[in-house]
């Protein structure tokens, strides 16, 4: 449902380009999605053509650590990557093709989530190929065929944007820049195939068969399975859940994941033609999932078998101001995960992923430990302020505060080494610089046409 508006015109639209009478029915048709978090707030597409709709997005930002950690290395975020610098998170170009029911869409990658994103996938390790660099400058890549069966159904293979954790992967659709937990630490693509299938105008249903949990590659012979189910009863409602069982433990068979995300979205006033508050709505994600089998269970742990389990939930509101060109934005959220199966490790000396040359070797000489019975929770929040003078544009100052049960985020000393440089030699005493706690203030700049 991510920029469902106009990738769902683009799609139907292939299969009316040459009739005298358009009968496709399309799904969500006349509603007004442009509020919601995680979705396109655009009207309509600039770049349109019969056969392309065409896409350039950019996000540039500044974001200031008050821990301010000497090597400018941010831990614990797939949005950002560097401390106190300029920072060209995302540039993609791209768009949507279509030509007599057969569709496909392709939206390049590059900046610093070509790194980020990637960085806890072992799928990429399993065999030949490098499949990191292979995959790491495509942020979707996917060809499909549309068949006009009921308001429609769409069969694609590739490599497609995750719904679970409900923010989008593309920043300029979301409310809020750096995400809450729920959002963080799961899923941002999958790779693989997908059925959508839209039974009435206004219920989605959707499955798909994927590799696995955000990996390039599977990590063991069961494929991830999963589900979307997204039902918009009016204009003003959402609701939408994501169900997931896959075997994500690199070499461990046994070990099954189950997943379900589950979001719930209001927007309780709407006066667009105010001179003040035009809208207000609010966004409610709720997560529970764990792993099962291979020397784990869900819950109650015991002294030889570790419970590994993820429960989470984020609250956002929102209010819009001035026909909508200035928006204030408050929220937050906590999570568990004990086993740390989910958790971002933290980057630096401090990763315990495969070196990407050796994988026999950790990348770090100090790696953080993610062993079943290890435990994490944390909780966070955040304010914003975005001013939007055209559909295209948003300009966005943000305060995000984050804790954790244990030391996570990078201190004063920063991960990488005591001078903050690569190149400097590691002194025996010295360990990456882990704190419990986070402030930061972003500036962000994004576009999208």
């Amino acid at each position: 449902m991510r920029s469902a508006i106009i990738f769902l015109s683009v799609v139907f639209a292939s299969s009316v380009y040459g009739q005298d009478t358009v009968k496709t029915k399309i799904p969500f048709d006349g509603m007004d999605m442009t509020w919601q978090n995680g979705g396109d707030r655009r009207t309509n597409a600039v770049l349109q053509t019969k056969y392309f709709t065409g896409c350039v997005m950019v996000d540039a930002n500044y974001t200031y650590s008050f821990n301010n950690p000497i090597d400018n290395t941010v831990v614990g975020s797939t949005a950002l990557a560097r401390n106190n610098e300029m920072e060209l998170s995302y540039a993609g170009i791209g768009g949507d093709f279509n030509y007599e029911n057969a569709h496909a869409r392709v939206m390049t990658q590059f900046g610093t989530r070509a790194t980020v994103i990637p960085r806890n996938d072992y799928s990429i390790y399993r065999g030949q190929y490098n499949l990191a660099d292979v995959y790491r400058y495509i942020s979707e890549a996917y060809a499909g065929y549309h068949f006009d069966v009921l308001y429609g159904l769409n069969v694609d293979a590739g490599m497609f944007m995750s719904y679970i954790g409900l923010n989008s992967y593309y920043q300029v659709e979301n409310w809020e820049y750096q995400a809450s937990y729920t959002s963080d630490n799961t899923p941002w693509f999958f790779n693989g195939l997908r059925v959508q299938l839209y039974p009435t105008a206004k219920l989605k249903l959707e499955a798909w068969v994927i590799n696995g949990w955000q990996s390039y590659g599977k990590f063991n012979t069961m494929p991830g399975l999963g589900m979307n189910i997204t039902w918009c009863p009016k204009e003003s409602i959402k609701l939408l859940t994501n169900d997931y069982i896959g075997t994500d433990a690199a070499g461990i068979p046994d070990r099954k994941r189950f997943h379900s995300d589950n979001s719930l979205l209001v927007r309780y006033y709407n006066h667009p033609n105010a001179k003040g508050i035009s809208k207000m709505a609010f966004s409610l994600t709720g997560d529970i999932g764990f792993e099962t089998g291979g020397g784990v269970k869900a819950f109650n742990s015991d002294s030889t078998t570790p419970a590994q389990n993820f429960i989470s939930g984020m609250f956002y509101n929102r209010v819009w101001f001035h026909h909508d060109k200035f928006a204030w934005t408050i929220g937050g959220g906590v999570m568990t995960n004990p086993g740390r199966y989910l958790v971002l490790y933290p980057t630096g000396d401090a990763s315990p992923l495969p070196n990407p040359y050796n994988p026999t070797q950790t990348a770090g000489t100090h790696p953080y430990s993610a062993n079943p019975g290890d435990q994490f929770s944390g909780w966070d929040c955040s304010t914003n302020l975005d001013w939007m003078p055209n559909q295209s544009l948003t300009v966005r100052l943000e305060y995000v505060h984050r804790e954790s049960s244990v030391p996570y985020f990078a201190g004063r000393g920063g991960v990488t080494s005591p001078t903050g440089y690569t190149t400097t030699p590691l002194p025996a005493s010295w360990v990456p610089d882990l704190v419990k706690t986070e402030d930061r203030l972003i500036f962000a700049l994004l576009f999208r046409l």
